[in-house]
């Protein structure tokens, strides 16, 4: 199933969803592409103050899309990586922040993703993990630093290595997420945080 980023407006604050048929986003090059162009955009504009990164579906993103890995050469595969490094580093670096608003699965590269935003925000039925570790494969896009650094080491090196599922209240503690929210308010709740973060 292809995935697409829809992008809408809500006052100063850009929205952009990963959107997929079957309800699993997943950051195929193309969506990384729009990705990282909507950023610049953000970064360049003197309209927007912040953005928010949502999902739809069962999944704020399901990691990257395997079946297009598998077709990739080894200097696709690279430059892959490396976009997604880019990419997330101009998201984590923005001077505007953006949000990443959480429902259901957040796993491999989209924790990737959320990890590089300013702040993490998420519903009661939302689940961390980065699955690959089970399989002896790691992330690419930053997750290998990110995810200790806010975690602590011990803790972030256990999710790396074993694939274990982090559920919404254990993200809580753990300092994962800031705040769980009801499903019907995540997007709102979103939408203040990142206007009020950009007046800080």
């Amino acid at each position: 199933m292809s995935t697409r980023l829809l992008v809408s407006q809500e006052d100063d604050i850009l929205l952009l969803t990963l959107d997929s048929e079957d309800g699993f986003p997943r950051l195929e090059r193309s969506v990384l592409a729009a990705l990282g162009q909507k950023i610049a955009e953000l970064e360049a504009s003197r309209e927007l103050d912040g953005a928010v990164i949502t999902g739809t579906g069962r999944a704020f993103a399901a990691g990257a899309e395997i079946a297009e890995l598998a077709r990739l050469t080894p200097v696709e595969a690279h430059e892959f990586a490396r976009s997604g490094q880019q990419i997330f580093a101009r998201i984590e670096q923005s001077r505007k922040p953006v949000i990443a608003a959480i429902r259901g699965y957040c796993m491999g590269g989209g924790l990737d993703l959320a990890l590089a935003c300013r702040q993490r925000i998420a519903t009661p039925d939302a689940m961390f993990a980065h699955p690959g570790g089970a399989i002896g494969l790691l992330t690419g896009w930053g997750g290998t630093q990110r995810l200790p650094r806010l975690i602590g080491r011990a803790r972030g090196m256990e999710m790396l290595t074993t694939g274990r599922l982090v559920e919404a209240d254990e993200a809580l503690d753990w300092g994962l997420v800031m705040e769980i929210v009801p499903a019907d308010k995540l997007i709102a709740e979103a939408i203040r945080l990142a206007a009020y973060r950009s007046n800080l």
